[in-house]
């Protein structure tokens, strides 16, 4: 099934984080917190401001981004659990340099 975002929605996937610490602690399941980083896997094509115009947003699909913990609205689509959320709800962009140092 294909699912496409109207307005300025963004469909997120998280980004499990590793379950063990720096030290080499390794951290259960149940004490884990969901992971507030997920990769966009689509964006819609933006809101309208007052005058009708369409505002592209800034997040594409494919961008690594941290948003708040309550965001969006959890969805099952294919058997995959994604993240439908504005893109107000984004706090921003990882770039990709960050993101390499953080998965080595």
């Amino acid at each position: 099934m294909k699912f496409r975002p109207l307005q300025d929605r963004v469909l997120v996937r998280r980004i499990e984080p590793e379950g063990k610490t720096s030290g080499g602690i390794i951290i259960p399941d149940t004490a884990q917190e969901k992971p507030m980083e997920g990769e966009v896997v689509a964006a819609g094509p933006g809101a309208r401001d007052e005058m009708g115009k369409l505002v592209p947003l800034d997040v594409k699909a494919g961008d690594r981004v941290l948003f708040g913990k309550w965001s969006g609205t959890e969805i099952k689509l294919d058997g995959e659990d994604l993240m439908v959320m504005k893109e107000s709800d984004i706090m921003g962009i990882l770039d990709h340099a960050t993101a390499k140092k953080k998965a080595a």
